[in-house]
Parts: structure tokens; C-alpha cells; sequence
């Protein structure tokens, strides 16, 4: 990988660093820095973890929990099978731990954007579509009315906030739609509800 390449380059800049040619020994001595070469190795992990992505093995473990209760239910009842019924029954593996395993295995959480309209004038300004998933955090902007056109606006992004996190907004920014919802003649008010 890189840290392969990187040890190749050093040895070849050591070389060259005995010369002193051009600056190399601080080239040298910057790739030979400990925190290039962990940042280099951090760098190689998530590469390795993102090639081989964790798969869930069933997309229906609930609906396997309750197959297993029940053929510990025609088994012979030893202390062991007793135990595993009971704790594959209790509420918080089956309501919390298994619900929201199948949630999260039978669900794609990449942000689906809305085709583009058909009908988009050869003179239309550009125009970005902005997704920010909101928790329970607030958005970080604030919006007014623009006092000229009557458009709503982003007025201020506030700094460290979600807005502001993302770099998608930005003030002055004009809002069309929000959640699917066109704000065209809606008061700010009525636009911060929709948000």
C-alpha cells in the first residue's frame, strides 16, 4: 500500500539527502515524521475497512428470534435451553436489539434526492439542491424575507452550527422548496415550521 511506496521514496530521497540536492532533506525528513507515517496508516485502515464493508448476515432477526424460541420450546427443557428461551424473550433484546438491528440492516441511509423538474427554462439561474439530515440539533440559519424581491433567504449561518458544518448554505442563499414543500408566498414563520 502507501506506507509500501512511501518507504521506497525514503530510501531513494536518502540518497539524494547526503547531497543535500535542491531541499530534500527537508522532504526527506517531513515523509520520515511520525505523524505522516500514522496518518499514512489510518489512511490505509479505512481504506481497507471501506473495501470490505460489514454486511449483516440476516435482514429479519427478529423473525429468526422467534423461530429459535420456538424450537427451544419443542427441545428438550434443561437448565441451558430455559435460559436461552428466557433471555430471547425478554423485551429488550426483542423490542430494542433485534427491532433496531432489522432497522438498520433492511434500510439504505444515503440521502435519495427528488428528480429535476422536466420544465427548467434555458434562462434559469443556477441552482443547488441542499440535504442536510437534521438530528436533534437545530439547523444553525436563520431566514427573513428578502425586502426587494419578497424571496426567502437565508439570512446569517451560524457559525459552528449544522448550516455551517456542511458548507452547503450560505447567507443570501434563496430557498424554493423545503422537505418537498414549495415556500413561494410563505411567511418565514411558516417556512422555519416546515424545517
Amino acid at each position: 500500500g502507501i506506507s509500501h511506496v512511501l518507504t521506497l521514496v525514503l530510501q531513494e530521497l536518502s540518497l539524494l539527502c547526503k547531497r543535500d540536492v535542491n531541499g530534500v532533506g527537508m522532504l526527506y525528513d517531513l515523509l520520515r515524521s511520525r505523524w505522516l507515517q500514522a496518518l499514512l496508516k489510518i489512511y490505509e485502515c479505512l481504506q481497507h475497512y471501506l473495501g470490505k464493508r460489514p454486511l449483516p448476515v440476516t435482514l429479519q432477526a427478529r423473525a429468526l428470534n422467534r423461530e429459535v424460541v420456538e424450537l427451544l420450546r419443542q427441545a428438550p427443557q434443561s437448565a441451558e435451553v430455559k435460559e436461552l428461551r428466557r433471555l430471547l424473550r425478554a423485551p429488550h433484546l426483542k423490542a430494542a436489539l433485534l427491532s433496531a438491528h432489522d432497522t438498520v440492516a433492511q434500510k439504505d441511509f444515503e440521502p435519495t434526492l427528488p428528480p429535476l423538474p422536466d420544465n427548467i427554462p434555458e434562462n434559469e439561474e443556477a441552482m443547488r439542491i441542499v440535504c442536510l439530515v437534521k438530528n436533534n440539533q437545530p439547523l444553525g440559519a436563520t431566514i427573513k424575507r428578502h425586502e426587494i424581491t419578497g424571496d426567502i433567504t437565508v439570512a446569517r449561518v451560524i457559525h459552528g452550527g449544522l448550516a455551517d458544518r456542511s458548507g452547503l448554505l450560505y447567507a443570501g442563499d434563496k430557498l424554493v422548496e423545503v422537505n418537498g414543500v414549495p415556500v413561494e408566498g410563505l411567511e418565514p414563520e411558516q417556512v422555519i415550521n416546515i424545517l
